[in-house]
This record gives structure tokens, sequence and C-alpha cells, in this order.
């Protein structure tokens, strides 16, 4: 049956365009390609706002060939009469005045995910050509738009833009544009970063059948979870031994908020914990993260005291030896009036009632999950006290390491060549490979800024390690004291003692394993230097290739070939192939490698951290068939060090 409800009525009016155009970054952060996927986020969300409201099943999305975004959903279409305060149809205000839609007072939606009504109309300002076209009354209403301003009247439509593949609606709104180039820096949309924003969707919004299409690459995904983010922890756990098998799962309505939680352990260490409201990433978690973490201690706590796992005298498990090998979802949906987020990224979410709502909602579901689950419950308390066990030792270890750091004088270990300056924001700290390449860098580098740290050989493996054993390896503790960070529970990012940490390792296969443990240890366990974009890995040159006096340092096999081709031209030349940083003397680590106006470095971020952690458990864990599938699948992409 039609929804009669969303009307013209429920569509409230703040102000124009203007300052969106002015100042892009404050309504969708950034202009570049971060800021292209926000505006379709934007677009994509209102129609998941609208399956939120329970009146839309099917979302498609289209990267055209030109570079245009279409989105068409299958929900009640955008009201098009006349608004009742300015007289314009509702269409026109939703998509050219900013803070207007049904997401205000007593609008259309109570749950919402977008940018509380800045969305359309901010996308529509930063367009250089924007098609609306809604379904409503058995009608086809269309109105264009150019940065912002209506080229037409909305009116009804003599033919539509929505493909044949895609199958017409009889209701639901369908919006097509073209970001607008003298703003938005990069035009083309990342196929692979928008599936994953779709696909996170889908499984918040369980029922909700996505589709997505590159027209580009003749390309298609269609996302359905009907499990909803029961089945994302169990995605994330996809190439995990896991301790529960069955995920405890809780969907529950506290006073208005609805409440969603699932978790399932796994035989790893460490924590992987994503947290959602009204569909948006809250990353910095909040209340509703606070609130399960509650629960989940005081629930375990009280079972493992009922059922003899903690002796009379014994202390409480702490929240720390909940999270090792934890995979959970926090979801709450709530009135969007009332959300409130800190910050101006709704990264965190700042809602002082969720707190208690998710905490006796959460508490109550698992109590009676591990009374009707004996066997989950057994593995999940032997898993959540062994942590125990290991976290007293890792403390003994981490004082140990503090005392060690101050016996030798200031923290600082004595293999650490440190730096005059003692500003971290103008310090560098390189990690070098072998005791030779250390001496050369040592000598080569400019001891203003740039410290040098020499590791022996390959450090341990921190994907397979308890803290308390990572924290027996020497040249792990040298590397913690050297940056000043502390680690564990005590770890803070803001004491570290350089903002540009290099690893310089080999070009070869050991150089490569070695970066890669390296880069392991700071994702399981300083994460905060990737989020804060300190870590970087130094690009030393594969060959130098000399015509006579003239001397050229290349870093690939094409370069190599391009600039001989180039130069040759019946000229004698000599080329020598660095298998090894040692091999270079002082003068030419510094030229080619260390010297700010002439060095090549890579910045290491993290785009998703949720694939991020799956690549680095496949890659580094002990489960040994993913591994062996992906380099089957990859073996042909692969470089040989032959």
């Amino acid at each position: 049956m039609p929804d009669n409800s969303y009307t013209a009525r429920d569509i409230q009016v703040l102000e124009g365009l203007e300052p969106v155009r002015k100042r892009p970054g404050m309504y969708i952060g950034s202009t570049d390609i971060h800021g292209l996927h926000e505006l379709v986020k934007e677009i994509i969300d209102n129609s998941v706002d609208e399956a939120l409201a329970g009146f839309c099943k099917n979302v498609y999305v289209i990267i055209n060939k030109d570079e245009k975004i279409s989105v068409i959903d299958d929900g009640r279409g955008i009201p098009v009469e006349p608004h009742p305060k300015v007289k314009k149809s509702s269409l026109e205000v939703t998509m050219t005045m900013l803070h207007a839609g049904g997401k205000f007072g007593a609008g259309a939606y109570k749950v919402s995910g977008g940018l509380h009504g800045v969305g359309a109309s901010a996308v529509n300002a930063l367009s250089d050509w924007m098609r609306v076209e809604v379904r409503r009354d058995n009608k086809i209403y269309a109105q264009e738009y150019k940065r912002g301003k209506p080229q037409t009247k909305v009116e009804p439509a003599k033919e539509t833009l929505i493909p044949d593949f895609v199958p017409t609606p009889k209701t639901g709104t369908s919006t097509f544009f073209l970001p607008d180039k003298s703003i938005i820096t990069n035009l083309k949309t990342d196929f692979k970063i928008l599936a994953k924003r779709i696909k996170e969707r889908a499984y918040l919004v369980a029922g909700l059948f996505f589709h997505l299409y590159d027209l580009r690459s003749d390309s298609e995904l269609h996302f359905y979870f009907d499990g909803g983010i029961e089945s994302l922890v169990r995605h994330l756990n996809k190439d995990k031994n896991t301790v529960n098998d069955k995920p405890f799962y809780i969907h529950k309505d506290v006073d208005g908020i609805l409440v969603e939680a699932a978790f399932q352990y796994n035989d790893g260490y460490t924590e992987t914990l994503e947290s959602f409201a009204n569909v948006i990433n809250t990353q910095e978690g909040g209340t509703h993260l606070t609130g399960f973490r509650m629960a989940l201690t005081r629930s375990i706590n009280d079972y493992a005291r009922d059922n003899g796992y903690l002796k009379e005298k014994e202390d409480n498990l702490t929240g720390e030896d909940m999270r090792e090998g934890l995979t959970a979802v926090v979801a709450i949906k709530m009135n969007s009036e009332n959300l409130q987020f800190e910050g101006q990224t709704k990264s965190k979410l700042g809602n002082a009632e969720v707190q208690p709502a998710v905490n006796t909602a959460v508490k109550e579901a698992i109590d009676i999950y591990l009374e009707e689950n004996p066997q989950e419950a057994r593995r999940i308390m032997e898993k959540v006290i062994l942590a125990s066990k290991a976290r007293l030792a890792a403390r003994a270890a981490k004082e140990a390491v503090l005392r060690k750091g101050a016996l030798e004088g200031m923290t600082l270990p004595g293999k650490l060549t440190d730096c005059q300056e003692k500003d971290p924001a103008a310090s560098e700290l390189y990690l070098v490979e072998g005791e030779s390449a250390g001496g050369s860098a040592k000598q080569g580098r400019d001891r203003k800024f740039q410290a040098i740290l020499p590791l022996k050989g390959k450090i341990l493996n921190t994907e397979r390690a308890r803290l308390d054993k990572i924290l027996e390896f020497e040249e792990i503790k040298t590397l913690i004291i050297a940056l000043g960070t502390g680690i564990g529970d005590t770890i803070n990012i803001d004491k570290v003692r350089y903002h540009r940490i290099v690893i310089m390792t080999d070009a070869d296969v050991d150089g490569e394993h070695i970066m890669t443990l390296l880069l392991t240890f700071f994702f399981r366990y300083m994460p905060g230097l990737f989020e804060r974009g300190y870590i970087y890995i130094a690009m030393p040159p594969l060959y130098k290739i000399t015509f006579g006096k003239e001397v050229h340092y290349v870093y690939t096999d094409e370069e190599k070939d391009t600039l001989i081709k180039l130069k040759a031209n019946g000229k004698t030349y000599t080329i020598q192939r660095y298998k090894g940083l040692g091999e270079m003397n002082p003068e030419q680590l510094w030229e080619t490698t260390m010297n700010p106006q002439t060095r090549i470095m890579k910045k290491v971020g993290i785009e998703d951290a949720v694939e991020a952690d799956q690549i680095f458990s496949m890659l580094m864990g002990d489960e040994v068939p993913p591994r062996k599938r992906f380099i089957q699948t990859h073996a042909k992409l692969a470089t040989l060090d032959i």
C-alpha cells in the first residue's frame, strides 16, 4: 500500500546553498577522492534512510563511463507538491536549500544516517549537473540543476535516465549527478572503496538489496544480508579459528533505542570491534560501545564466579581480558533528532541515555546466552582466563621494559643513535635493517633531525604471539623504548618521540619480510601511528647507472629501461644493482634515500581497517589454507627476487 504520510509538511527549511560552495570541506570533509566518495555516500544514505523507515527494498548505484553517478531506489519518492512555507515544490526545496528535509522536527524520518538534511542539497551545490526523478502517485516528476541552481521547473518527465538493465520502480527517487571538477579534484570514483561502503550498509540494514554497477569496466556486485550484523561478525572472523561457533546476537528495543549487538571470539590476540549509530560508522566509539563493554565484562565475571572458573579470593577478570580475540559489532538506531555526536566528523556517539540502555539489554542477553550454550560458554571462559594470566605476565614484562629504559638513561637504548632535535614534529627515526646499513645511515644522516635504530635480523611475528612473549624479544623492547609511547594498556601515542618513523630495509625478499613484520607490530600494538600518518617506508634505488661522469639512480626496472633507451645511443654505461643498503656508502645513502630534497618515501595509511585486519591475519596468522589461496590467486602478479 502506498504511504501518504510523507508530505510537503514534513519538509523544514533553514538556509540556502552558498556556504557549501564557499567552504566545501566543512560539509564533505575534503575536496579530493574522499570528498567525492562522501558525495556518493550522502545520496545513497538518503535511500538507506527510506529503507530504515520501512519503505525501500532496493538501491541501485551506477558509475557511468563519463563518471556521472546514478542512485535509484524504490522508496516513497521525495514529495513534489508546493511547500506550505516557501510556495515552491518540496523537491526543489529539498535539493536547493541547506538543512531542508524530512529529518528535522516531527519529520518523516525517525532514524536517518545522512548529514541530517545537508546531504542531497550539499551534493547538488557541488555538482556541475544534477537531475532528480521522483515517482509518486503513478507519475514521474523531474528537475535538473547546475551547481545547486534549478535549470528547469519540477514538472512531469517525458523520459527517464534509468537504464534498461534496472527494473523501473513504481515509486521512488532517482538521482543522477556529475560532481563539479572546479571543486572536486578527482572525479574517478573508486569501485572497490564504494563497494566496501555499500557492503557495510547492507550488513547494517538487513533485508535491503544493493546493486552496484561500474559501466567503465563492466563490473557489478550485489549485496544482501538477511543476518545483519551477525553476518558481519562471521565475515570479520572468516579466516580465523573461532572459539564460540555460535555468535552471540541481540536485537531489542529499549525505550525507543533499538539495540543490536553481536560478538564471537577467535583464538587470536587482538580485538576487532565495529560500532554504528543510525548506520554511521562511529570509529571513535562512544556511549553505545561503553555500554556494551560494561555488559560483557559484568556478564562474564558473573558467570565465571557462579560456575567456579574464578576462586573466591581471585580478582575479577578485567575489560582488557575480554578484548583478546574478541570480534564484535554494536549498532544502535534511535530518533535522528535526539542523536548527538562528539566532534564535527560524527565519529563518536555522545548520547548519555544510550549507555544504560545498551548495558542493560546486552547484559541480560549475554547472561541468557551463556546459560543456554554451556559448551560455548566454557570455551569463552577458558579464552578470557588465559588472557588474564597473559595480562599479568605482560604487566611484569612491561615493567621490566620501563625499568630497563630508565636504567639506560632517559629511556633511550644504547643502540639508538638519536638526533639533536627535541621537537617530535621535526624528528625522524630510521629503522634500518642490519648493522652494516645502520653504520652507513649513521654516518650519512643529518644528525640535527635524523635518528637511527639498526635492527638485527628479523623481529618476532607479533601476529602469532601475546604481549608477554613479544616483550621478551630484545629488538622489540629496544624499539618501544626508542619510540617512548609505552605499550599495551598504558600506551600514549602523544608521547611518541618522532613524527616520521621510516622503515628502511633491503630491496629483496628478506627486506620485504622484515618490513612486513614491523608493519604487523605497529598495526597490532600501535595503530595510532598509522592514524596520525607517522609511518613511512624508505625507497632506496634499485640501480646506479653511470654514463661516463654522469650518474643516475633509478627505482624500478621500467625506469632503468627508459633511461638506457634515452641516454645510451652508443655511449658505454655501467649498471650497479643494489641488493642491500650496506652496498651504498654514507654519501650515496644520504643522497638517494635520506635527503629530504631528493628522497622518495611511501606514507603508510589504512583506508579500511577491517580489510587491513583480515590481510594481516591471513598473511601472518596461523591459518594456512587462506594464505595458500591468496598465494595461488596472486602468484602471477608476484615479482620474483631471482
